[in-house]
């Protein structure tokens, strides 16, 4: 029986894969309730049902009472001893800085980064003037430069906050002031306020409701921004403030005491109560409204303010903002400390150098005399920190801020992709953050959520079969046009069906299983209607049933209204009235809903709809249609719509009224009340009689199936983590090529049960040391063939030793003990170690398997799955979703994806980037992200490699020159180098190569692979990039230096001096690099043309400006190098020496990169060598026609089309959802309702 109790997760059953493990903030008290604590604690004595504990209860709110909740009791103490109020107010804040913080703030942040620090600290050596060998602007300028721009951009960043944070602070609500409603901003609502919202208000903070328009003071409220859920929710004040507090005055004297738990982040509890005029009343989560919700189908209503701004739930729930970077920064800044570290080293040889020199010829030579009676080694200690004052380009200061802007570009990239925009919403594609872009290029593993983000949460009646007979099943190459509605004037002219042969057969009125089969439908539900503007509009409890409604709506059997007790309908043009005698409403235990009704004529008959497992359980042996219905369903399963059985039974008057009793004894029941109600529910659902079954289809969103391919293909695994039930998610897995035939499922038993033997053959091991322990053993699934994981989230915290670990905290916390030592039979881990290595065995399996899905999860449970493969996989991660249920997990992956669609913007808003559709993610991938990765590793090679020629030219100087740290350049080139002679090119590469293009990228997922090998850059990179440095700064010192040795200048004069030597090795440098990164440009534009030459040509433009004799008459000190450009470069034989050394440094590269790429070409190579006959293949292809998917064929169970909770029972038999004509009111007293007195009560 379905109705039999579950075991707990220690029992022999295993966790129930229906229930979602709530683990998100659970709390040790919640856990009470478990039968294994329950049989140690000794019987305590009774507490009354509202008396919480004082720990939970220690909020207190005034109703109209400001100046009660700044009294001294409740401050708390701030920043220096500060006290302020420990009430939030209702202003949120999440910018950075103010007009007054901005630069301290900025600065401080800025000189965190260890570069920043070690310039700053370089500066304060220039000004010491014993060992100053360059200029103090030499570092101030690219300094000031740096600072700035990246001040700019974090101000350009703020000052977007600000202007949200504004706009939401801003909006406007009504506040009861002074005994009437005044509009107010939301900033300025206090705690203990009185509000009145409208229809399609924003909730401004955690509400509890007092009263509203409706009946009974219900409100609906549509939460999509909290909990990614579409479907309304309902709220109900009580009954008491609904009845007293209509009008504004009784508001306004409205002045009770609310007690209730702190701010928290829990979405699933409220505890509380309300003393007002001696009275003390219960309060719970269905009488608040939380922050961030809307208020829908409800005129008006008033409540009273709980909680405020960060207090509110909503604000809670925002997770810890972790601060993601790259996998490349963390790489760049140990380089940074590798380089940090060769410049010590460098800088104290040179300085050793420099003392064995003096001592040997500097001291013995009377012409190097300075006057200054220094010994050999305090000279040596002033020429190491000259050194380091020379070589500091090596730390090259314009890097941070080069990778800013080009990470600033990739994002207004992807912003401005029209094949990334959704025209139908009007969504771009948008880079939410600039730093990580060129992580999107190193992807390993994408952890998608499943309703919203696979699919598109819109359900569409698809197929159905009536008696046997199978309808909807249209014929795949034959398109027939869809019906027509226009004999239905009550249709929904959105709503598409393809069988016209289902809508003669409804419309002749002979075939009496049909009609019944609509009947059902438009009757057997819990679906409220609403009549706006002449249209109807219904709201389900979930888009299944709304969507079945909508079908019998389509096909003649139109739901009209609902009274407490009564349904009326439109059955083919003649309006029926049906007496509702009892609804018994779905769980998830159940899978199933019924309706008992009283016909017109008298008779009774209970309509059922249910899933197919509990439905043929029931069925009455002499039913039929059993065999068909059953062959129609797996069919349905193999195109993966989401199923139900529909049924009926007629039940006599005698039997009713038998049964009723017995109904109405079970609804008084104060303990196990639904366990009561579930027992009588199944006394009555039996013998029941097959009409059909419905096919659903949860819609794809367009070009799931072939983005998860081309994904694969790229070597990306994806999981999919999802609080939807099992079979739901499986289906799905199978109608987006996540899960195909020849794949093996593992479920959880099967997991767990190879997880323990794994963990019993190690605890039979020798002993072996941990470490040892830890390498990974032998494969979990032997053989070649495909395996998939199906896991519920029960099973996941069995696994992970999760729940176990609470109860047993809970445990050790009220005994007052240490626990005994672990018994390695119970299934506990023994130490901690072994919780680890239980949970790498299971990332490792998961890991093996082809695909990994993860349902009915919570929250919590899908962040940490995303942490454990971060953890131990080292591997880089993303995640992607739709709903606030899935922020937790964006903030956690390394890089976060937020879609904007049916559930409301807090993922959005918690994410790295965000667009409209799944599809969307193929081309941020193999495309964005792996050109970001592939310019951006190209950019840091290159970057090295130039600052690397460029200083240590001055090492090779350093032995002519006594090692006595004096510059081989003069002292604005180097001030210049980085800023303007060799920074454009590098930088238009980092922005804008491609090795082959957007089209041919996807075509070969194989490109991507390098990036999550992190093939291109890397220590092996570095290295390469340090001996080019080294050998290119070899060459351009010693080609001039032998060329000027022994010369006779045209003019009779020797040209070598200190001055042109200078001029010749600095213009064979910019030659040299500009060149190569020539060579190393992929992808040829005018920019990076004119960039080329305009580099060299600023170069020799600035060098004769600053040689001239002009500015040296205006600043004699600043420039000293007069006359040397225009007399060394006037002399051929020095172009010669140019042209030759520029050769010899770039001639060794050029035979490399021509051997590499017809000897070892990587897969970028052969694609770009055959790129033309590639680009005229998918031209060909784009001229055929596409053929036709078609599904595949697979015998299952499918899924069965209900809400994961339960419906509006309650309410409709509760009669306070339903809308009753306003009367004239005379006095206040007529607001009360006429309703049923217990009814009310029990409300």
């Amino acid at each position: 029986k379905m109705s039999r109790s579950r075991a707990d997760s220690q029992g022999s059953l295993g966790p129930d894969d229906e229930v979602m493990p709530y683990s998100d903030d659970e709390t040790d008290d919640e856990l009470d309730g478990s039968s294994e604590e329950e049989a140690q604690e000794p019987p305590r004595v009774p507490q009354p049902s509202l008396e919480a504990k004082p720990s939970e209860m220690g909020w207190k709110v005034k109703a109209n009472d400001r100046p009660y909740h700044h009294l001294p009791e409740f401050q708390k103490k701030d920043f220096l001893c500060i006290k302020k109020s420990r009430y939030s107010g209702n202003a949120i804040k999440t910018y950075k800085y103010n007009v007054l913080t901005f630069i301290p703030l900025n600065l401080y942040e800025q000189f965190k980064r260890a570069a920043n620090l070690y310039f700053l600290a370089l500066l304060i050596l220039q000004i010491i003037p014993e060992i100053s060998t360059l200029p103090w602007y030499t570092t101030l300028i690219p300094l000031v430069v740096v600072l700035g721009i990246t001040a700019i951009k974090d101000l350009v960043d703020d000052l977007a906050r600000h202007r949200m944070d504004k706009e939401i602070n801003n909006r406007k609500c009504e506040v009861l002031m002074e005994g009437r409603f005044q509009e107010s901003k939301w900033r300025n609502i206090e705690v203990g306020d009185v509000v009145r919202m409208k229809k399609n208000d924003f909730i401004p903070a955690d509400i509890l409701l007092l009263s509203s328009s409706n009946p009974n003071s219900l409100c609906y409220v549509e939460t999509a921004e909290l909990d990614g859920e579409t479907n309304l929710k309902f709220k109900l004040g009580l009954r008491v403030t609904d009845e007293r507090l209509q009008q504004e005055r009784q508001l306004a004297a409205f002045n009770a005491m609310i007690t209730c738990e702190e701010p928290n982040n829990r979405l699933d509890k409220f505890i509380g109560k309300m003393l007002w005029q001696n009275e003390r009343y219960p309060l719970d989560l269905d009488n608040m409204l939380l922050r961030g919700c809307k208020i829908r189908n409800t005129e008006e209503c008033h409540g009273l303010v709980i909680f405020a701004g960060a207090d509110t739930k909503i604000m809670r729930n925002g997770g810890k903002t972790r601060f993601k970077r790259t996998k490349i920064d963390e790489l760049m800044n140990y380089m940074v400390y590798t380089i940090f570290a060769l410049l010590i080293l460098v800088a104290a040889g040179l300085a050793i150098g420099h003392s064995f020199w003096y001592e040997e010829i500097g001291s013995k030579a009377w012409y190097l005399y300075d006057g200054k009676d220094y010994d050999a080694s305090y000279r040596g200690f002033l020429s190491f920190w000259g050194y380091i004052i020379v070589l500091n380009t090596m730390v090259p200061i314009s890097l941070y801020v080069s990778v800013e802007v080009i990470r600033l570009g990739q994002s207004k990239f992807i912003n401005w992709d029209l094949q990334m925009y959704f025209s139908e919403k009007d969504t771009p594609a948008k880079a939410r953050t600039t730093t990580l872009n060129e992580q999107l290029g190193q992807i390993e593993y994408i952890f998608s959520d499943k309703t919203g983000t696979l699919t598109q949460n819109i359900m569409q009646f698809k197929k159905c079969t009536i008696a046997g007979r199978n309808y909807g099943t249209e014929q795949l190459h034959f398109r027939t046009t869809p019906v027509d509605w226009s004999w239905n004037w009550l249709a929904d002219k959105k709503f598409q069906f393809m069988d016209h042969s289902l809508v003669a057969c409804i419309r002749s009125q002979k075939d009496k299983d049909v009609t019944e089969f609509f009947k059902l439908l438009s009757l057997c539900h819990t679906v409220m209607v609403e009549h706006k503007e002449g249209e109807l509009v219904y709201q389900a409890a979930s888009p299944d049933e709304g969507a079945l409604v909508t079908a019998a709506r389509n096909f003649g059997y139109v739901f009209l209204s609902r009274t407490q007790d009564t349904i009326t309908i439109r059955e083919m043009e003649q309006e029926k009235t049906y007496e509702m005698l009892a609804l018994l409403d779905f769980n998830s235990d159940r899978k199933r809903m019924s309706i008992i009704l009283k016909f017109p004529d008298g008779r009774i008959r209970l309509y059922c709809k249910g899933a197919d497992t509990v439905i043929y359980e029931r069925l009455s042996p002499n039913s039929k249609h059993k065999e068909s219905t059953q062959a129609a369903l797996d069919d349905f399963a193999s195109a993966t719509l989401r199923t139900l059985c529909l049924c009926y039974k007629d039940i006599s008057a005698d039997e009713y009224a038998a049964w009723s009793r017995q109904h109405t004894d079970a609804q008084l029941e104060e303990v196990n009340r639904e366990a009561a109600l579930d027992q009588v529910y199944e006394q009555i659902e039996k013998n029941l009689m097959m009409i059909g079954a419905t096919a659903i289809e949860d819609k794809l969103q367009d070009g799931v199936p072939g983005t998860i391919a081309t994904l694969a293909k790229a070597d990306i695994k994806i999981w999919v983590l999802t609080g939807d039930k099992k079979e739901t998610a499986e289906n799905i897995g199978y109608s987006c090529s996540l899960l195909t035939d020849d794949m093996q499922i593992h479920y959880g038993e099967d997991v767990n049960e190879k997880l323990r033997i794994r963990q019993a053959d190690r605890r039979n091991e020798p002993q072996i040391s941990h470490a040892a322990k830890k390498k990974p053993g032998q494969p979990f699934f032997s053989g070649q063939s495909k395996n998939a994981l199906i896991i519920t989230g029960g099973w996941l915290n069995e696994i992970l030793y999760e729940k176990k670990k609470k109860r047993r905290r809970l445990r050790l916390r009220r005994l007052g003990k240490r626990p005994p030592p672990s018994n390695p039979q119970d299934g506990q881990p023994m130490d901690d170690w072994e919780k680890e290595m239980r949970q790498i065995d299971f990332v490792n399996m998961a890991c093996e398997c082809e695909a990994v899905i993860c349902c009915r999860v919570t929250p919590k449970q899908k962040a940490n799955v995303v942490s454990l493969v971060k953890k131990y996989k080292k591997a880089v991660t993303l995640s992607i979703g739709d709903g606030a249920n899935d922020v937790n997990m964006i903030k956690t992956a390394d890089i976060g994806v937020g879609i904007s669609g049916q559930e409301g913007m807090q993922a959005v808003m918690s994410s790295d980037y965000a667009f409209a559709q799944f599809r969307y993610l193929e081309r941020l991938l193999l495309v964005h992200g792996r050109w970001s990765y592939i310019r951006m590793c190209k950019f840091l090679r290159f970057f090295f490699f130039k600052n690397f020629a460029f200083t240590l030219l001055h090492f090779w100087y350093s032995f002519f020159s006594g090692y006595s740290s004096q510059v081989a350049y003069e002292d604005w080139f180097i001030t210049l180098y980085n800023l303007c002679y060799s920074s454009l090119p590098v930088l238009l590469v980092g922005l804008l190569d491609q090795d082959v293009n957007d089209k041919l990228s996807l075509k070969f997922p194989k490109l991507y692979l390098p990036g999550q090998q992190g093939a291109l850059f890397n220590y092996k990179n570095f290295f390469i990039s340090l001996f080019h440095g080294i050998f290119v700064s070899l060459i351009i010192f010693f080609i001039p230096y032998g060329a000027f040795l022994q010369t006779m200048g045209q003019d009779g004069e020797a040209p070598s001096d200190y001055q042109s030597l200078a001029v010749v090795t600095a213009s064979s440098l910019i030659f040299t690099v500009n060149l190569q990164i020539s060579l190393d440009t992929s992808y040829w534009t005018f920019v990076n043309c004119f960039a080329v030459l305009g580099s060299i040509a600023i170069y020799f433009g600035i060098m004769f400006d600053i040689h001239s004799a002009g500015i040296h008459v205006i600043f004699p000190e600043y420039f000293t190098f007069t006359g040397a450009a225009s007399n060394a470069l006037r002399q051929p034989y020095l172009w010669l020496t140019i042209i030759l050394t520029v050769g010899i440094s770039l001639l060794p590269v050029i035979c490399i990169q021509f051997l590499h790429k017809t000897i070892w070409p990587s897969v970028g190579d052969k694609v770009q060598r055959n790129r033309k006959k590639y680009e005229m293949e998918m031209l060909e292809e784009e001229k055929k026609k596409p053929s036709v998917f078609q599904r595949g064929r697979r015998s299952r169970r499918s899924a069965y089309a209900f809400s994961h909770s339960r419906g509006y029972a309650d309410l409709i038999a509760s009669g306070r959802s339903i809308r009753r004509r306003q009367p004239a009111r005379t006095r206040p007293q007529d607001s009360l309702r006429e309703v049923p007195q217990r009814e009310a009560e029990n409300i």
